[in-house]
């Protein structure tokens, strides 16, 4: 696999996905952008507010816009928001301009680490605690045929940050 100067980094909310996608782009010596907060930057509104006020449509839209935007970054680890690859042609893109890297999680572990902040995320937001793990087991199952698509599947569980970068550098899958 050819090396590549762009890598996104995917997976389900509370992958870790920003943590592991601003120490991939320190140790790489690259930029690191987070399309949440690019969005959010280019709208004035929070993510859980562009939800409430413009629908979830909207937000997938301007996930799309903002991947455009930055599609041809180089030297850049750029993180996404869950549900990014799994929407119009993202994935493709993704694909096509950079090195895919899918930071895999059981539901079981993802619940533990969404419990506490299920209430600040749109899609979590009205889902009771004793209904959240089979939500995000339905909602991951669903997603996985997208997520899977990586270049890179790695456990986003203990991440060995060294050994990840060690797989970008040669492009190599896990």
């Amino acid at each position: 696999m050819v090396q590549k100067s762009l890598v996104y980094i995917i997976g389900f909310m509370g992958s870790g996905k920003s943590t592991a996608g601003r120490k991939i782009a320190a140790s790489l010596g690259w930029t690191f952008i987070d399309l949440d907060r690019k969005i959010e930057e280019f709208t004035g509104k929070t993510i859980p507010q562009i939800f409430s006020e413009d629908g979830e449509e909207k937000f997938r839209q301007l996930e799309t816009d903002a991947l455009q935007i930055f599609k041809s970054e180089i030297n850049t680890v750029i993180s996404t928001g869950g549900g990014t690859p799994c929407h119009g042609n993202n994935i493709d893109v993704m694909l096509s301009t950079g090195l895919v890297v899918y930071l895999k999680m059981t539901p079981d572990q993802l619940t533990s680490r969404l419990l506490e902040s299920a209430g600040q995320r749109p899609l979590l937001k009205n889902i009771p605690d004793d209904k959240l793990g089979d939500f995000i087991s339905k909602k991951l199952a669903s997603r996985e045929k997208w997520y899977k698509r990586a270049h890179i599947i790695i456990s986003g569980m203990n991440l060995d940050i060294s050994h990840l970068k060690t797989m970008i550098r040669n492009g190599q899958p896990a």
